[in-house]
C-alpha cells in the first residue's frame, strides 16, 4: 500500500501545474476568445472550458490516454505511433500542433532527468520522435509514465484531465483575469465533469480519435495571426 501511494504521488508531481514543461505558455485557443471579447469573466470562461473538455479533450488527449494504455497492455508499440500520427495530423492549427510537440519534448526530458532514463518504453518513444517516426504528445508520455508506475487506465485518464484543467485555469487566472478563489471554484466543477467524461471515454475506441468542435479549432487557427498575445498558442 505504501508503494502504491508513492507511485500515485510521483504521478501527481507530473500532474502539477507548476511542473516546468511550458504549459503555462499555451492557452490552446482560449486567448482568441479573450481577444474577441467572447470571454470576459468567469461565466464565459467556464462555458469555454466545459466545451473544450466535452469535445477536444474527450476525443483528443483524453481518448488518447485510454487507447495508448490498451496498446501498452498488448505490447503494441506501433499502435502508439499510429495514434501519435493520427491525432497530430487531425489537429488543424499549426500553433497547437507545435505547442503539443514542445510540451512533449519538455516532459520527456524532465522525466528522464528525474528517473535516470530508466523507462524503456519512454526511451523507445523518444527515439521514434528523434527518428521522425512520431511527433510527440504529452498525453502519450504521461500514459507511458503512469502505466510504468502501475496506475489503472481510468485513474490516469482522470489525473491527466485534471492536470490540463489545473493549468488552463491558472492561465485564465492571469489572462482574463480571474480571482484565485473563483478559479478554484471552476476547477472543482471540472473535477466532477471529468468524472463523467472519463466514463464516456471508456466506451469509445480509436475511430473517435481527433473529432473536434469547429469553433475551438477556428479560434486556435485565428490565434496564429493575432497581433497582441500573451500565450504562444
Amino acid at each position: 500500500m505504501e508503494n502504491e501511494i508513492l507511485n500515485y504521488l510521483e504521478v501527481f508531481q507530473i500532474c502539477d501545474s507548476t511542473f516546468p514543461i511550458g504549459t503555462f505558455n499555451h492557452s490552446f485557443g482560449m486567448e482568441n476568445y479573450l481577444h474577441d471579447w467572447r470571454i470576459k469573466k468567469a461565466p464565459e470562461f467556464n462555458v469555454w472550458i466545459t466545451n473544450y473538455y466535452r469535445s477536444q479533450f474527450k476525443y483528443g488527449e483524453g481518448l488518447l490516454t485510454k487507447i495508448c494504455y490498451e496498446a501498452i497492455e498488448h505490447d503494441d508499440f506501433e499502435k502508439i505511433i499510429e495514434y501519435d500520427n493520427s491525432l497530430t495530423k487531425a489537429t488543424l492549427a499549426l500553433e497547437t500542433r507545435e505547442g503539443t510537440k514542445m510540451i512533449a519534448h519538455q516532459v520527456i526530458g524532465l522525466i528522464n532527468r528525474i528517473y535516470g532514463n530508466s523507462i524503456n518504453l519512454l526511451k523507445r518513444y523518444e527515439q521514434a520522435i528523434d527518428d521522425g517516426k512520431a511527433y510527440g504528445n504529452p498525453a502519450i508520455v504521461f500514459t507511458i509514465f503512469a502505466h510504468y508506475k502501475g496506475l489503472k487506465q481510468s485513474d490516469l485518464t482522470l489525473m491527466y484531465g485534471y492536470s490540463v484543467a489545473s493549468t488552463l485555469v491558472q492561465n485564465a487566472v492571469r489572462a482574463i483575469p480571474l480571482g484565485q478563489k473563483e478559479g478554484q471554484v471552476i476547477l472543482n466543477g471540472l473535477i466532477f465533469l471529468l468524472d463523467k467524461i472519463c466514463a464516456e471515454i471508456s466506451e469509445l475506441d480509436e475511430e473517435f480519435l481527433g473529432a473536434n468542435a469547429p469553433g475551438l479549432e477556428l479560434a486556435q487557427i485565428k490565434h496564429e495571426t493575432q497581433t497582441s498575445r500573451l500565450f504562444m498558442s
